[in-house]
């Protein structure tokens, strides 16, 4: 089947969302304190830079008051190269209280390339077989190889995402497709989430993410026809209004309620739609790798906690 044109799988995507057949069954975890809609879970992007180890990252998000943690792959494998039990891993985090909701990976499931795709698809067994073997739930699955060159069909990217998704009942890790809003195929909700809808595989589920949304173009009303089970880790971040979106890049995330992002409407949509799972820091601002990481995670924390209380817990 030939690449969608922009135009028809806007057309496309709105004929199926007025439908209401985009809800995948599978239902986020309910978290946080009894007066709080969301959970809160640590991207530990956002202190990457002071060289924490994993284990010292998740005492810190369970003393700062998160329930879960974010990690990247690559701080899993560094862990096990030092010499690290996964089971004592697991053990640890759950004596600490803190699930282990998601992770980011960057296995090429996606690329035309038959070969490279296979090695790809290799990785995500190794980097799920990791994850499930820490209690992980989840794992990022952004468009890793599709991201320079436009033109990518989106019905053979639904097709891949089905694939990554079954290894993903076989390892029982859940893949997220990842919105990226640098990608020039999946930059967009309406790409992206048409990917999802045409995989046809019941736990097809989206990754979004506030500064992602907003440099791949899209309005953030789109997120009003996503169904609440159809997203399961939400990445929160705000930016400023300069410099403006065709430059901005990822170190220019900010703390929620520092930048301009419409955050009361996102979370108000988010709530409305019947979201119940993690709201993820993940910044990359150089400025917070430069201060204390204790401080950093913290204070994350209360600006989530901030804006969840100013749009969801007060009258709209």
């Amino acid at each position: 089947m030939s690449s969608l044109s922009r135009r028809e799988l806007l057309g496309l995507s709105s004929g199926l969302f007025a439908a209401g057949l985009y809800a995948a069954p599978l239902h986020a975890d309910s978290a946080g304190r009894a007066d709080e809609p969301f959970g809160y879970c640590f991207n530990t992007s956002t202190i990457r830079e002071q060289k924490l180890d994993l284990v010292t990252e998740l005492k810190l998000v369970a003393e700062a008051g998160y329930q879960a943690i974010e990690p990247w792959m690559r701080e899993i494998e560094d862990y096990v190269k030092a010499g690290g039990s996964l089971k004592d891993l697991r053990n640890r985090a759950a004596d600490l209280g803190v699930s282990i909701e998601s992770a980011i990976g960057f296995a090429r499931w996606i690329v035309d390339d038959d070969n490279e795709r296979k090695q790809g698809l290799e990785q995500a067994r190794r980097d799920m077989d990791l994850l499930a073997q820490i209690g992980g739930k989840r794992i990022a699955a952004p468009p890793v190889g599709a991201t320079n060159e436009p033109g990518l069909d989106l019905f053979a990217a639904a097709r891949r995402y089905r694939t990554l998704l079954e290894l993903g009942d076989e390892m029982g890790v859940v893949p997220q497709l990842e919105v990226w809003g640098f990608s020039k195929n999946l930059s967009r909700l309406g790409e992206s989430t048409f990917v999802a809808m045409e995989s046809g595989h019941p736990a097809a589920c989206l990754l979004p993410d506030v500064y992602h949304i907003y440099k791949g173009g899209s309005d953030f009303n789109g997120l009003k026809l996503l169904a609440g089970q159809a997203v399961h880790v939400f990445h929160i971040n705000d930016y400023p209004a300069e410099p403006p979106r065709e430059s901005i890049a990822d170190k220019d995330r900010v703390y929620p309620g520092d930048g301009i992002a419409p955050l009361d409407e996102i979370l108000r949509t988010l709530a409305s739609n019947g979201f119940r799972g993690m709201l993820s820091l993940e910044l990359f601002n150089p400025t917070y790798w430069q201060q204390d990481a204790a401080l950093v995670v913290k204070t994350g924390l209360q600006r989530m906690r901030e804006s969840v209380a100013r749009a969801v817990q007060s009258p709209a």
